[in-house]
C-alpha cells in the first residue's frame, strides 16, 4: 500500500478549521461545511426518488463491493459477473490515490492540495486533531445547518437512508 502523502498535523488542523468556519458560497460547491451540508440536505430531501442514492463513505470503506452492488441495483445497472472484481479494485481508495492526477483532479474548493484530499482514506481525522471545544463547535454548527435525522445518518455508521 502506498504511503499517505506528507501532510502535517498543523496543515490538517488549519484546513479543518477553515472548512468548518467557511461561508456557504454557492460559487465554490464544497469549500466549507455549510456548502457541503447544503448540498447533502438537497439530496437528503430527495433520497426516496429512484434516481437518488445516498452513500456514506464509512459504508464504502466497510463494504465497497456491497455498496457498489446496491448502487447498481438501485439505478438499474446490470454488470456482468466477470468485471466486478476489477471494478471494485479500481474504486478502492488506494487505486484512486495512485491515479489522483487522472481520476480525481480536485474540484474547485474541495481541496486544492491532493495530499490533503488523499491523506489516508479513513474517516475520523477531525476527532484526532481538533480539540474537544473545536469538535463541540463543529457539532453545534452542523446542528444549526441540517435536519437532525440527516445528521444522525451522517454520523452513525449503522444507518442507511
Amino acid at each position: 500500500m502506498p504511503q499517505a502523502p506528507d501532510v502535517s498535523p498543523e496543515q490538517l488542523h488549519a484546513a479543518m478549521l477553515e472548512w468548518i468556519s467557511g461561508d456557504d458560497d454557492s460559487r465554490r460547491p464544497s469549500a466549507s461545511l455549510p456548502a457541503v451540508i447544503r448540498h447533502l440536505s438537497e439530496a437528503w430531501t430527495r433520497r426516496a426518488e429512484p434516481s437518488v442514492v445516498l452513500v456514506r463513505y464509512d459504508d464504502l470503506l466497510s463494504n465497497l463491493e456491497g455498496q457498489m452492488r446496491r448502487l447498481a441495483d438501485r439505478l438499474g445497472i446490470a454488470v456482468a459477473k466477470q468485471p466486478w472484481a476489477a471494478l471494485v479494485e479500481a474504486a478502492t481508495f488506494e487505486r484512486m490515490r495512485d491515479r489522483d492526477d487522472v481520476l480525481v483532479p480536485p474540484p474547485p474548493g474541495i481541496a486544492a492540495n491532493n495530499a490533503l484530499f488523499f491523506r489516508r482514506g479513513t474517516s475520523g481525522a477531525a476527532r484526532e486533531i481538533l480539540s474537544d471545544d473545536e469538535m463541540a463547535w463543529y457539532h453545534r454548527r452542523v446542528a444549526r445547518l441540517a435536519p437532525a435525522e440527516m445528521i444522525e445518518w451522517l454520523h452513525r455508521p449503522d444507518r442507511q437512508p
